[in-house]
């Protein structure tokens, strides 16, 4: 990966898309469409598009899925409209975009140390798995998130080059959902927290592509095992090549 060619296509993908009416909206409904696919929809591209831009249901798919697409729309447009106000991030942005992502489809988790409600954007206080991968136990989860937080918000000052903005972007998304301080939604939310810092630092949001799936969980539990977040940067930058690549030849097209 050439990240000046990298950086060119970002600058010609922002150039090309000023002033295309709705072209934003119709980048949300792909990212949507991406991130949820990831996580058991069954809607497809068009299909999410009937629904969020005509409000028509797909026939014969799991009302659920409806659901889990309608609320990952509103919750990315909530982190985009923060981040076009320079806000920096806190524990309660993070929380209330877990509640929008999961208001649907969320539920009420009763454990010995008490309930906590996935839909309203509770902190889990349960233990969590992924299929072999144990996720920190739920007392560390605040100390780690403030951690992160903190973190995130220095880079958001401090980071001043195309390299260093996206990195902050990808590693937030890592970090994220290696703490998995929800019960449900934490993929989804990880992935929003990263497009919340492509939109505060002007980029073009991007998806993980659903096509992309089993690489990118291969990719998140390598990561983890060898403590080195080099390989996921590189995946993700090959994400996001890819995105701008298929977007300007669509765009071209159309031209």
């Amino acid at each position: 990966m050439n990240l000046v060619e990298l950086e060119t296509l970002c600058k010609e993908y922002n150039k090309i898309t000023k002033g295309i009416v709705d072209f934003d909206k119709y980048t949300c409904y792909a990212i949507t469409h991406h991130s949820t696919v990831i996580e058991g929809s069954t809607l497809t591209e068009s299909e999410v598009i009937n629904l969020l831009e005509y409000g028509k249901t797909a026939t014969n798919k799991p009302f659920e899925h409806h659901q889990m697409v309608f609320d990952h729309y509103k919750a990315l447009l909530f982190i985009i409209n923060h981040a076009k106000k320079k806000n920096k991030i806190d524990l309660d942005f993070i929380k209330k975009t877990a509640s929008i992502l999961m208001k649907n489809t969320g539920s009420i988790v009763n454990t010995v140390l008490g309930t906590y409600d996935i839909s309203t954007g509770d902190l889990r206080l349960s233990s969590v798995r992924a299929g072999s991968r144990s996720f920190p136990e739920y007392k560390k989860v605040p100390t780690l998130l403030n951690n992160l937080i903190k973190e995130v918000n220095i880079g958001l000052e401090n980071s001043k080059t195309f390299k260093e903005k996206l990195e902050l972007a990808f590693k937030f998304h890592f970090d994220f959902v290696s703490i998995h301080p929800f019960g449900d939604g934490n993929g989804r939310t990880s992935r929003l927290m990263m497009n919340f810092v492509q939109a505060y630092f002007k980029l073009p949001l991007s998806p993980v592509f659903k096509e992309n799936r089993l690489k990118y969980i291969n990719t998140l539990e390598r990561t983890r095992e060898k403590n080195d977040i080099t390989e996921f940067y590189k995946f993700m930058f090959y994400q996001y090549e890819k995105f701008l690549k298929n977007e300007l030849k669509n765009l071209k097209k159309k031209k």
